[in-house]
């Protein structure tokens, strides 16, 4: 028994093709339409059993709030996503959302078919090997690599550090000096140590390097707890 289906895609050829496919399986394409003002609804108001709603960009924020807004005034419709492979908060985002389920859009329409068949079942139509890479980049996360801010935060130690923030406020040695409770002396000692760990010839570099990586931001922080 063929499916009462609406397909919505970024793309308007690609969503007519897809509709076009599945007319000659048997199924009954109610609209084949593009995501814009109005989309949410359209598709309650035709109320197909599985609106397949293509997407290119799964990671952009707000990229399922179609699929929440269709839920929200017809929770009886199944909506399967058709989109790249996403990040695994991806694959969470669009069932969080409410989706039946997460098909590639590269699969076959054999594919499409049976996620179709098992959202209209009630069933999370998602294939096995998404799945499994999502657990695994879960399980195993790459470690993102630390910006430039921090790396540089790691080389100064926290009375380096308040020097650093004084520095970049304009504070002379001897303002240094006085606002530390140090000698002047040592005052010195801590800025060259300062700009010998962040590779620069003064004073002024110092303070550009920390203003433009946003070290500043990052330092002034725990001087304000």
């Amino acid at each position: 028994m063929g499916v009462r289906v609406m397909v919505v895609d970024d793309h308007r050829l690609l969503a007519e093709a897809l509709a076009s496919a599945l007319k000659l399986r048997g199924h009954r394409v109610l609209a084949a339409a593009a995501p814009a003002a109005g989309a949410a609804e359209l598709v309650v108001s035709r109320a197909p059993e599985v609106c397949l709603l293509g997407t290119s960009a799964p990671a952009e924020p707000g990229a399922f709030d179609l699929v929440a807004a269709i839920k929200r005034d017809r929770p009886q419709i199944a909506v399967v996503v058709l989109g790249p492979v996403p990040s695994p908060l991806g694959i969470a985002a669009a069932f969080a959302a409410g989706a039946s389920g997460y098909v590639r859009q590269d699969e076959r329409i054999e594919g499409v078919e049976r996620a179709m068949l098992k959202a209209r079942a009630g069933e999370a139509a998602v294939a096995p090997q998404l799945l499994r890479g999502a657990f695994t980049e879960l399980l195993n996360p790459v470690a993102q690599p630390d910006d430039e801010a921090q790396r540089l935060l790691r080389l100064l130690t926290p009375r380096e550090v308040e020097v650093l923030v004084r520095v970049a406020e304009g504070e002379d040695t001897r303002r240094i000096a006085a606002g530390m409770g140090i000698a002047s002396s040592t005052a010195r000692t801590h800025v060259q140590r300062v700009l010998m760990k962040l590779d620069v010839g003064s004073r002024l570099e110092a303070a550009a390097l920390a203003a433009r990586t946003g070290l500043l931001d990052r330092a002034a922080a725990p001087l304000e707890r």
